[in-house]
């Protein structure tokens, strides 16, 4: 399947001129204005992007701006077309993250080099991003499987939250709940770096871990470390391997997702939106399932008492908007999860 281009430039002549060139070897999509531009990458994502800088009503800059400023968008590498061949001019631009320029009037066959020579580059970016996700993915599976394996008392509860975090996200992009900020995730995997959200229970001892009866206040207080224990554990390897999206995403989730919207939560005490959307969805899944699950210290509890629950802490322990969401969702997880039908 050939590579997608999109040239974007005001003069029907350039774009005739381009579109000449590549059109043999890639799929070429013209238009005539930023504004247009800004338009049809709503609907369709290119392989890389040629931008005129100078265009009457949008700029190149600012649709390069565009651009970076959205998730789905971002990492898409535009080459500016320019008759300009002033220093500030492309020093601006390679600051910004242009990956090059072509200049005006066009040679041919520079510019069809030049195309090939970044999509490629695009391309093996792509492969080896790939890769590092893969080798994430493993990362978190073999820590959540000691974490698993440590806590045995909890069953399968990461693979349970995992699965109604997912099912959240779909539902709260449904309902336009958080909708700028999660419309760019990947559900799945946010769904995976769900899986480390009680990572630092690794440094907390047995003896509190698998206490049958209840915790005393300073057994308590080492239990609530954990979400700082999985912060560091994380940071550490984020240290060591240069980061990424990925392990970000997993810090938020360890981290937060014993905070509570009014305050009174830990370990930092947020509330409302200062605390991340990560940590705020993981609260609703982790609090329904140790609810429904039988622990060493207590029953499971009935489904019907456990959405009371989750219900009376509305605006309390959990972010309302989150909450409406959840209980549309509620019959499907009940279902899917714990053989229930409400």
């Amino acid at each position: 399947m050939k590579k997608t281009i999109f040239v974007v430039d005001d003069s029907i002549s350039n774009l005739t001129t381009i579109s000449e060139v590549l059109s043999p070897y890639y799929a070429v999509r013209t238009i005539p204005s930023g504004t247009k531009a800004i338009e049809r990458l709503e609907k369709m994502i290119p392989d890389i992007v040629l931008l005129d800088i100078e265009m009457p009503e949008i700029d190149g800059f600012d649709v390069f701006r565009h651009l970076r400023n959205d998730e789905r968008l971002k990492e898409i590498p535009v080459i500016f077309l320019t008759a300009k061949k002033d220093h500030e001019t492309e020093s601006k631009a390679l600051e910004m993250g242009v990956v090059d320029f072509i200049s005006k009037p066009f040679n041919p066959a520079v510019l069809l080099n030049r195309v090939k020579h970044h999509i490629g580059i695009a391309e093996l970016v792509r492969e080896r991003t790939a890769q590092l996700y893969n080798a994430n993915r493993d990362v978190v599976f073999v820590l959540a499987d000691v974490v698993e394996n440590r806590d045995e008392l909890t069953g399968d509860h990461l693979g349970r939250t995992s699965y109604i975090v997912k099912i959240l996200l779909k539902r709260m992009l449904e309902k336009s709940v958080y909708e700028e900020q999660i419309s760019g995730w990947d559900f799945d995997l946010m769904s995976e770096c769900s899986l480390l959200h009680d990572v630092g229970k690794i440094k907390v001892a047995d003896t509190i871990l698998k206490k049958p009866g209840k915790l005393t206040s300073e057994e308590y207080d080492i239990m609530k470390s954990h979400a700082v224990y999985g912060e560091n554990i994380i940071e550490t390897i984020i240290a060591r391997s240069g980061g990424n999206v990925f392990l970000h995403n997993a810090k938020l989730f360890a981290v937060s997702h014993h905070e509570h919207w009014d305050g009174k939560g830990y370990p930092y005490g947020l509330s409302g939106e200062d605390i991340p959307l990560q940590g705020r969805i993981m609260a609703i899944a982790d609090v329904f399932d140790a609810l429904m699950s039988k622990r060493i210290y207590k029953e499971e509890f009935p489904a019907e008492q456990a959405l009371e629950i989750i219900a009376s802490e509305k605006g309390k322990h959990f972010d309302p908007k989150i909450v409406e969401a959840f209980f549309d969702v509620k019959e499907e997880i009940c279902r899917e999860l714990y053989d229930i039908v409400l």
